[in-house]
C-alpha cells in the first residue's frame, strides 16, 4: 500500500515560505492532492536512458520507450510543447502534443509541471525537422515534484558556497561537476582493478582506534560510552595493514577514509581519501615503479596523458623524475656538501621566515624542514624525493648504505604532495625505540607525535617480513588528473564550517 504522503500545508509548516515561487509551487502540490494527485507516488520503472536513446535511435522503429528525468526546460508553443528531460546519462528533448498525449494530459503538463520537476514519459523516437533527436511522449505521470526554483539557465550555479553545501544542486545545473565526480569513481575503479590483477586483496581495517598511529598528525577524539574508552578517528590504517601481512596476506591494500585533526584549504580537507597498500618480499624501488605504473594506467583509462594543472603542464606517461632531499636541497639553495650545517641552515630557514616548530631540532630535521617549506613547491613534474631523515620516519627502514637515512620516499607533483611509501621497519627492538622517542616529543608538546602502540611491537615480535608500504591520496589524486586546482571541487560532500 502506497504510504499517504505529507499534505501541502504541512509541507508549508516544514520548509517555511523560501520564495514567492516556493509558495506558488506549494499551491500547486495542495490543488494536485485535492485533484487525488499524488505528487510523489510510486515508481514508474525506465526502460532506457536518455544516452541509449540518443545513440541507439534509428528512423520510424516504432518502438515504445519509457523514460525518467528531471524537467531543465519547457516551452510551450499553442498545443504543443518542447522539454529537456535530463537522467543520469545526459539530456534528450521531449515533444508533447495535447491530440497525442490527450487535452487532460496536456493541460496537466501546462499547468502542473515546472523546470525542476522529475517526470515519467512515454512514447516513441522521431527527428524534428531541424534534425534533433527527440522523444514524442504519448503518457506523461509526474515522479517527484520540485517545490524550489532551479537556478537561472544562464547563470548557473556559481556561488561557491551554495555549491558545496547543496551538492545536489551543483550535480543538476553543472555538467562539468558531474562529469569530474563521474571520472573520480572511474580514476578510484581503475586503481582497484589495477591492483587486484596484480593479485593483492582488498580489505576493510578498524576506523576507531584505542592509540592514534600510523601517520605524524593531530587525530580526532571520540568517546565509546558502553566501553568507557576513548577512542580516535584513525589518522592512517598502516599499523593495522601491517599487522594483516604479519598474519601471511603478502598484498594487501585499502581505499578508504582517513581524519586528521587539522586546517582546512583549497589542498586540505580534515577527512579524505586515501590509498595504502603493503607488498612482502619486495623493496622500495618496487613501490616507485607501482606508484608510477598506478598513475599512468589511471591517465590512460581516463584519455589524458598532459593535463593543464594551474600554470603547469603536467605529463603523467613521461618517466617520473628521482632526486634524493639532500640533493633537492642543494640544487634549489645552490649549496654544497660542506654547507650542511647548523649555522648555515638555520640562516636560510631565518631568510626565508621559517621558524621552528620545536625546540631541539637537530640538523636533519631542519634540513627537512627547509626542504618541506622552499622546496617542495618547486617540484612540478612528477618526482619521487628519497633518502628522508630517520627523524622523521618514525615508521620506515633504515637505508642500509645509510643509517641515518630512511629507505623511504614521497611523490610530488606540481608542488603537492601525492604519495609517501618506504621499506617497513620490522625490527621490533628498533621500532620500540623510536616509539619511544615519539612519546618524549609528545610530552615535549609535538601533538602530532606516535603514541607508544605495545600491541603492534607485540606483531613485529612475531615476525613482518621485509615489506615496502605506499600510501596515495586520492583526493590530491583526482585533482591533479582533472586539473582542478580546488580539493572541495573533487569531494562529493566536503567539510565545511557550520552556518
Amino acid at each position: 500500500m502506497e504510504p499517504k504522503p505529507k499534505s501541502a500545508d504541512e509541507l508549508n509548516d516544514h520548509l517555511g515560505h523560501v520564495s514567492q515561487e516556493h509558495e506558488i509551487r506549494i499551491q500547486k502540490v495542495k490543488k494536485l492532492q485535492n485533484q487525488g494527485i499524488n505528487p510523489w507516488p510510486v515508481v514508474q520503472t525506465p526502460t532506457a536512458t536518455a544516452q541509449q536513446l540518443l545513440s541507439s535511435f534509428v528512423e520510424n522503429d516504432n518502438k515504445i520507450y519509457e523514460l525518467v528525468g528531471r524537467v531543465m526546460t519547457k516551452r510551450l508553443h499553442g498545443k504543443a510543447a518542447f522539454v529537456h528531460m535530463q537522467d543520469a546519462s545526459g539530456k534528450i528533448q521531449i515533444y508533447l502534443k495535447e491530440d497525442v498525449v490527450g487535452s487532460d494530459a496536456f493541460s496537466f503538463f501546462e499547468h502542473s509541471i515546472d523546470i525542476g520537476d522529475i517526470l515519467w514519459v512515454q512514447g516513441s523516437m522521431f527527428k524534428t525537422q531541424r534534425g534533433e533527436i527527440s522523444l514524442r511522449a504519448a503518457k506523461l505521470q509526474l515522479q517527484s515534484k520540485c517545490l524550489h526554483p532551479l537556478p537561472e539557465k544562464f547563470h548557473g550555479l556559481h556561488d561557491v558556497e551554495v555549491r558545496y553545501r547543496q551538492r545536489y544542486l551543483d550535480l543538476i545545473c553543472n555538467e562539468q561537476s558531474r562529469q569530474l565526480l563521474i571520472k573520480r569513481s572511474l580514476i578510484v575503479q581503475t586503481i582497484r582493478e589495477f591492483l587486484t590483477e596484480k593479485n593483492y586483496l582488498e580489505v576493510e581495517t578498524p576506523m576507531l582506534h584505542p592509540i592514534p598511529g600510523g601517520a605524524a598528525a593531530k587525530p580526532f577524539k571520540t568517546h565509546h560510552n558502553a566501553l568507557g574508552q576513548d577512542f580516535y578517528l584513525r589518522i592512517a590504517p598502516e599499523l593495522y595493514l601491517k599487522r594483516l601481512v604479519v598474519g601471511g596476506l603478502d598484498r594487501v591494500f585499502e581505499i578508504n577514509r582517513n581524519f586528521r585533526n587539522e586546517g582546512i584549504s583549497t589542498k586540505h580537507n580534515p577527512e579524505f581519501s586515501m590509498l595504502e597498500c603493503y607488498t612482502a618480499h619486495h623493496d622500495l624501488a618496487y613501490a616507485m615503479d607501482l606508484i608510477e605504473a598506478i598513475f599512468q594506467t589511471v591517465a590512460k583509462k581516463i584519455g589524458v596523458s598532459t593535463v593543464q594543472f594551474g600554470d603547469y603542464t603536467i605529463d603523467f606517461l613521461k618517466k617520473f623524475e628521482r632526486i634524493s632531499l639532500y640533493d633537492a636541497v642543494k640544487k634549489y639553495h645552490k649549496l654544497s656538501n660542506a654547507d650542511f650545517t647548523d649555522a648555515k641552515i638555520d640562516a636560510l630557514l631565518n631568510i626565508h621566515k621559517v621558524s621552528l616548530p620545536k625546540l631541539n631540532m637537530n640538523l636533519a630535521e631542519k634540513i627537512y624542514l627547509l626542504f618541506a617549506e622552499t622546496v617542495e613547491k618547486e617540484l612540478i613534474a612528477p618526482t619521487f624525493v628519497t633518502g628522508f631523515p630517520v627523524e622523521v620516519s618514525p615508521l620506515a627502514k633504515r637505508d642500509a648504505k645509510n643509517p641515518d637515512l630512511a629507505s623511504r620516499a614521497e611523490l610530488f607533483v606540481a608542488g603537492l604532495e601525492l604519495a609517501n611509501l618506504f621499506d617497513e621497519l620490522n625490527d621490533p627492538f628498533d621500532q620500540a625505540a623510536r616509539f619511544t622517542q615519539q612519546v618524549q616529543a609528545k610530552n615535549s608538546g609535538d601533538v602530532e607525535a606516535h603514541e607508544y602502540d605495545a600491541d603492534y611491537i607485540l606483531a613485529l615480535e612475531y615476525g613482518l617480513p621485509p615489506t615496502v608500504g605506499l600510501g596515495v591520496g586520492i583526493d590530491r589524486m583526482v585533482m591533479l588528473m582533472t586539473g582542478t586546482t580546488s580539493i572541495k571541487d573533487v569531494i562529493l560532500f566536503p567539510t565545511l564550517k557550520k552556518r
